[in-house]
């Protein structure tokens, strides 16, 4: 039944379809870039997004290409100016050997879906150490789409399991429950982010710096889903079929699963949508300054901190693309939770 409502509203249906596109990219990104992410190519500093031709300066269809580059420095505002060299026409190759890199840190591979041989190919441009932009936001996409999906089972398991206990068993279990969820919830949550993250050494690795953050992020997201499923279940644990089946023998952890847990299912199911783009702009808010995922390590906030001079904006606009990825999958979660919430409400008609 849930899943035949959920097919009826087309935009949260098509925004789950590209989350899982952006997910399966996420996890193979390797094979999908021309470079990876730490790749500097020198004399390509800077560069605008590269143009992808078809046909040649005589009119001739010859497949997509790319013509080489050269530059002039601009001794006013030390700006390079890059212009296409039509002399020089370098073929975009697809489902090609290139660089060699590690899959996963692991697998030694050189396979690449496309790249243009002996030309440079940035289908974002490059930034200021001449690194792709395209192969790096790629790259960030593995931590920033999956530091949403940890942080959000670790706070989902707190706010659940604590909540739950609060509302079912209620006495002085619920009070103390809940007096620690609101010193929590009066703390502001900014403040309290960035003075843990500072906590975290400088010189751990990528991996626990990555585990550290995510617990970092999931402190404080708990909070309001234990208290919503405290009132949930202060209200259903009265309800007559509750009733009918503790006088039948059933256990807590039975009433709570088999009669408790479906009642509130599209609170909890709209709860973690939301949630996960809460920690995806945490993770890069907390990288945008500086106190999240540190480099070689690569997030969309470490990609965006590059653009906090206004000047880099204003002379290269492209380093602002990580942004739009940022906003697009906020806007995807959101709209998958409303069709959720929508397939999941049991007074909704089918």
């Amino acid at each position: 039944m849930i899943w035949r409502r959920f097919k009826r509203h087309r935009l949260a249906l098509i925004s789950a379809l590209v989350l899982i596109v952006l997910y399966f990219l996420a996890f193979t990104y390797e094979l999908w870039t021309p470079y990876r992410a730490v790749t500097q190519h020198q004399g390509y500093v800077n560069t605008p997004p590269t143009t992808i031709h078809f046909f040649d300066s005589e009119g001739n269809f010859i497949g997509p290409f790319v013509y080489g580059l050269k530059y002039e420095l601009n001794l006013d505002t030390f700006e390079r100016i890059y212009t296409e060299d039509s002399s020089i026409i370098h073929r975009i190759r697809f489902f090609t050997p290139g660089e060699p890199y590690r899959f996963w840190g692991r697998i030694e591979m050189d396979w690449h879906f496309f790249d243009a041989g002996e030309g440079k190919i940035f289908l974002l441009g490059s930034d200021q150490l001449g690194r792709d932009v395209f192969s790096r936001i790629l790259a960030a996409s593995r931590i920033s789409l999956t530091i949403g999906l940890v942080g959000v089972f670790l706070s989902f398991f707190l706010g659940a399991t604590l909540g739950g206990i609060s509302g079912y068993y209620g006495g002085i279990i619920d009070i103390l429950i809940m007096r620690v969820t609101e010193i929590l919830s009066a703390i502001p949550q900014i403040p309290l982010w960035i003075a843990l993250a500072a906590i975290v050494p400088i010189d751990w690795p990528v991996t626990r710096t990555y585990f550290a953050i995510t617990i970092i992020l999931s402190t404080m997201t708990w909070t309001g889903l234990a208290r919503a499923v405290r009132a949930k279940l202060l209200e259903m644990r009265e309800q007559d079929y509750i009733m009918a089946a503790k006088i039948a023998g059933a256990g807590d952890i039975r009433i709570i699963y088999d009669h408790l847990l479906p009642g509130y299912i599209s609170f909890l199911i709209v709860n973690i949508t939301i949630a996960i783009p809460g920690m995806i702009l945490g993770e890069t808010a907390l990288s945008f300054l500086g106190l999240g995922i540190r480099p070689p390590a690569v997030s969309w906030g470490t990609l965006l901190e590059g653009a906090q001079n206004i000047s880099n904006i204003a002379l290269y606009p492209w380093l602002l693309t990580p942004a739009l990825f940022v906003i697009a999958t906020v806007l995807l979660f959101n709209f998958v939770g409303d069709g959720l919430r929508d397939a999941a409400d049991p007074f909704k008609e089918l």
